[in-house]
């Protein structure tokens, strides 16, 4: 387990046993709780509430609140149609239910895939995909003490298109797969990829089979974004950019037929549209 996490860990412990000790003699009236965001499959609430305050949603504690009081919560692209979100902290609480779009999901199909790329059944193949997963795993597990969300994300490419909307159903060669994660953004090989918000680098590798060169960044409270299918890394693992500083460049290793960035983006175990959080139109 990360340092990262097991901060994170010991914070929302912290608050939950204060809370408990506080009793339910402490508790104050329970107000509204102001929200922003995108309320839609895939999207996202940013709220403002007090420093440190743990954040429930549907009565689980999933995250806490920095020191300014931001935090940030996400809604899966097969969130239910409501959600009850909820702050506590220093014998205060304050609480908002929120109704949940459904999103407009595609259907896309693939073909000429490589077949190893697919269904791969290679012993050797299968070892090294379960290693890469374990990597991963510990990427997305990082849970830095930051609030870097708050003031948007920039797309991380300019002179780009769109090829695959996110959350589309895939059907590659044929078979239908697990839906697509990620927005496809289209460039010429080499184009750079920037930072699209501040952040820590927690997993920069250059050659994963299924992601080629995959860039992991927490952003804040564990709301995480991924840069796959990269011909070169400008980053390494542990590294805090900057917006706007350079990651890497488009390419089109792993399982890609043609050069392109596979933008994606985590919240917990929860996959978010990253373009929801785009604070601007692209130029």
């Amino acid at each position: 387990m990360s340092p990262d996490r097991r901060a994170f860990l010991a914070r929302v412990a912290a608050g939950a046993a204060a809370l408990t000790a506080a009793g339910p003699a402490r508790a104050q009236t329970t107000a509204d709780l102001p929200l922003t965001g995108r309320f839609v499959q895939g999207g996202h609430a940013l709220g403002q509430t007090w420093p440190r305050a743990l954040i429930f949603v549907d009565g689980e504690a999933l995250t806490a609140a920095s020191a300014s009081g931001a935090f940030i919560v996400g809604f899966d692209r097969d969130a239910p149609g409501s959600v009850e979100i909820e702050a506590r902290g220093d014998g205060r609480s304050a609480r908002r239910s929120l109704d949940i779009a459904p999103g407009d999901f595609a259907i896309t199909r693939i073909d000429g895939l490589p077949p190893a790329t697919v269904t791969p059944t290679d012993p050797a193949l299968l070892e090294r995909i379960a290693r890469e997963a374990r990597l991963k795993t510990g990427g997305f597990a990082s849970r830095i003490d930051a609030d870097h969300f708050r003031t948007g994300f920039d797309w991380p490419l300019t002179g780009f298109r769109v090829t695959s909307r996110w959350g589309a159903q895939r059907v590659l060669n044929g078979t239908p797969a697990r839906p697509h994660y990620g927005i496809d953004l289209a460039a010429p090989a080499g184009t750079m990829i920037r930072a699209p918000a501040a952040g820590r680098v927690t997993l920069a590798e250059p050659d994963l089979h299924f992601e080629g060169g995959l860039v992991l960044i927490d952003h804040g409270q564990g709301l995480i974004t991924a840069y796959l299918h990269q011909s070169r890394l400008d980053v390494r693992a542990g590294q805090d950019v900057a917006r706007g500083d350079p990651l890497g460049r488009v390419g089109m290793s792993g399982r890609a037929t043609g050069p392109h960035l596979c933008w994606r983006m985590k919240w917990r175990d929860r996959n978010l549209d990253p373009s929801l959080l785009v604070h601007s139109e692209r130029s």
